[in-house]
């Protein structure tokens, strides 16, 4: 019990070591909070140099909520929650393993350490997006996990901020799924996770801007704004009610998975889900919301 009372308290102060030295730009490319500022800055410059809704103001409805989200979810919700979570239960999950004699090493079938760089980022990149494309169907059919979902889809007016708008609780369910298949590809260094999460998030970003593009030939590959409105969609047909592309970074496992949907621009449609003019408005309303359903 004290190994894993030492473990949290050490996530605890490494993590708030790592925010200080962030903040105080002691950090190079594993910067995660001046390079989501950036990326933020990038993104909303360009909703306003290529706006799609020309009507919605630069200020969207709930604009600061979601800036508060982006940067509670980010790095608060890591320093209160996720990062001992996650270590705790990697060290869990480790010593259940050894009373059968095994360990995470036992399931590496793959050595990423051994290939070049960009294939190592490409397969990492490849493994991680297709987990969460199939994680984020399971948060529109299991209606426990709805019910958590359901903050991100309380949004009414997209803007870039609202990638990160999520319940506390979708993070763990992603990084939970997650674990085996990168413990199965190990070898990834943490240069190679930030050089994938800064890329993914720039793409989520850009996801829920109010920009006008499409990528041309490349919407088939890449998620965008075009095709992300509709996975918004208040109103789709009855056999599309589980929701529509799912993709996160990539929009190839929607076209694979016959998933795919935009019949026709959405710009203008109503955004939401049914029941959300009840939907609580406040962070922690919200926060609490699902922990009131059966």
């Amino acid at each position: 019990m004290n190994k894993y009372i030492d473990i949290i308290k050490n996530s605890y102060s490494s993590y708030w070591n790592y925010i200080q030295k962030s903040v105080l730009m002691d950090l190079n490319w594993e910067n995660y909070f001046y390079g989501l500022i950036i990326i933020s800055l990038v993104v909303w410059g360009l909703e306003a140099i290529f706006p799609w809704r020309k009507n919605q103001s630069l200020f969207r409805k709930d604009f600061w909520l979601d800036t508060f989200y982006m940067f509670f979810n980010f790095f608060l919700l890591n320093l209160i929650v996720l990062i001992a979570l996650s270590n705790s239960a990697a060290e869990i999950f480790n010593d259940i393993l050894s009373l059968v004699g095994l360990s995470v090493s036992s399931f590496e079938l793959l050595d990423l350490n051994s290939l070049p760089f960009f294939i190592r980022i490409f397969i990492f990149f490849i493994v991680v997006d297709f987990v969460q494309w199939w994680t984020h169907r399971l948060l529109h059919r299991v209606e426990f996990l709805w019910n958590f979902h359901k903050v991100h889809h309380s949004v009414k007016e997209m803007g870039f901020a609202a990638h990160l708008r999520y319940h506390w609780m979708e993070p763990v369910v992603y990084n939970s799924l997650r674990y085996i298949p990168l413990a199965i590809i190990g070898g990834f260094s943490a240069k190679d996770v930030a050089f994938v999460h800064f890329f993914n998030i720039t793409i989520g970003h850009l996801n829920h801007a109010n920009i006008n593009w499409d990528y041309g030939w490349l919407k088939y590959i890449f998620n965008n704004p075009k095709m992300h409105i509709w996975h918004h969609s208040k109103e789709l047909p009855a056999e599309r009610k589980f929701g529509v592309n799912f993709g996160l970074t990539l929009s190839i496992w929607d076209y694979i998975f016959k998933t795919n949907y935009i019949p026709h621009s959405g710009r203008d449609i109503e955004i939401g889900f049914k029941g959300d003019e009840n939907f609580p408005k406040g962070f922690l309303e919200q926060e609490m919301y699902p922990l009131g359903k059966k």
